[in-house]
This record gives structure tokens, sequence and C-alpha cells, in this order.
């Protein structure tokens, strides 16, 4: 099965390296193409994958040609890949790469969405704003008791999915609450889901670009929308 890794980046020039470079030095025994997103960055970030692109064959350098955003960042990906499946990487390399092997395991076994969890036995999150750790934490955990989806972490964008799940979506996002509306939408649609234990740690460098109060009300209107769907 071939796999596609879609990397958005916004101004990741501090990270962007090592980012490529880990990735492709952890995957090698994974057939994958590896998309960068160049969203809008100000600063050499598209520079630098575009010089490992003849260095990595499997390498490829697009751009967002629509609004600044990781929403955007993403489509963009997720309309430029060719593979049976697709997983986004954040720029900061903030996922577990040794997850994805376990994942693909999953989605051999017939699942369509593969969640890598956080807040299940073998997860962890390691740093970051305790306000977003205890909100994505009650986000998932609710969802997985009131709806019964077969996920403890929702919120979470390290997630892999078949693409004929990317391909039955009308996303609406414009923001990071993308990574909710995907997985939902999927499995209101009859899309087999189910979840990996993961870890996830905060960026050590450069500037995240989530704000969780401008955020939020995108976050429950999501929730709110899965609830209705359930019990409708």
């Amino acid at each position: 099965m071939k796999l596609a890794i879609i990397v958005p980046a916004h101004n990741e020039a501090e990270n962007i390296l090592e980012t490529i470079t880990r990735i492709e030095d952890s995957l090698a025994d994974i057939d994958y193409e590896l998309i960068v997103v160049n969203d809008h960055s100000l600063d050499r970030t598209a520079e630098i994958v575009g010089k490992l692109c003849s260095k990595y064959s499997n390498l490829r350098l697009v751009d967002n040609k629509l609004d600044i955003g990781f929403a955007n960042a993403l489509i963009t990906g997720l309309k430029n890949f060719d593979a049976e499946a697709v997983i986004p990487i954040m720029g900061d390399l903030c996922d577990d790469l040794s997850t994805i092997p376990k994942m693909i395991d999953k989605i051999n076994q017939g699942f369509d969405i593969v969640c890598g969890s956080r807040y299940i036995i073998g997860g962890r999150r390691i740093g970051g704003s305790k306000i977003k750790g205890v909100l994505s934490y009650f986000a998932g955990w609710s969802i997985h008791y009131l709806l019964g989806l077969p996920t403890h972490d929702i919120a979470n964008a390290f997630k892999m999915y078949r693409k004929k799940v990317i391909e039955s979506i009308d996303i609406k996002s414009s923001g990071f609450e993308i990574s909710m509306e995907i997985p939902l939408k999927g499995y209101f649609q009859g899309f087999k889901m189910t979840e990996v234990p993961t870890s996830w740690k905060e960026r050590a460098k450069g500037q995240s670009n989530f704000k969780i109060f401008k955020l939020l009300p995108k976050y429950i209107k999501l929730y709110l929308w899965a609830i209705v769907q359930r019990y409708r």
C-alpha cells in the first residue's frame, strides 16, 4: 500500500529540514510520497524544501494558493496526493513517526480511518498548554462515550485516512478544526474507524499558529453537530 504524507508548513524554516530528514530516515521501509505544502511562508521554508527535492525523489513542494491557514494548506495537500491512504504530519514534527506502521496495519486490516490517540493506554501528551490539553481530553472522551466513536482523541490531527474517505467529504473548515471535521463526517458516513496509541510533544522551535480561544467556537459547533447526527 502506498501512503501519502502531507506536511502543511507556515514559516517552519527552523524545523522543516529536521522534519523531512527524520521522516525520510524513519520510514525507509514504507512506500510513500511526501508532500510539503508551503502555506504562504515568509521565511526560507520553501527554499529549504526545494533544495531537498533533488535529494529525495519522493518529496514534492506544493504552494497553497488558497487563503493562508492550516485548513487550506491541508486541503491543498489532499487535492494533490496519489496514494491509497494519507496522513497529515505537523511541520514541527510533534507527532510520533513510529506510530505510522501501526496505522498502516490497521488500514490493511480493513479500517478506513485510524486515529492516533494521546489519551489511551500507551499514548502520551508531552508539554503544551494545559488548557488545550484539558479541552482536547474532554472532547475526545466525551464524544467517545456520548456518541460511541471508537476513538478517545477526536481533535488530534494525526490520523490516517483511506483516499475514499477524503473523496467523500465536503470539507467546510477554515482552521485546525478540520482535524475533527474529517473523521466525524467520515464516521457518520459509515466508514470504519479505530485508534492506536501515540505520543505528542510540544514544539521546541518556532511559533505555533494554534489559537485555542479563537478556534474554540468552531470546535463547539462541530461537537454539537455530531451530537445532533447521533441522536436525530
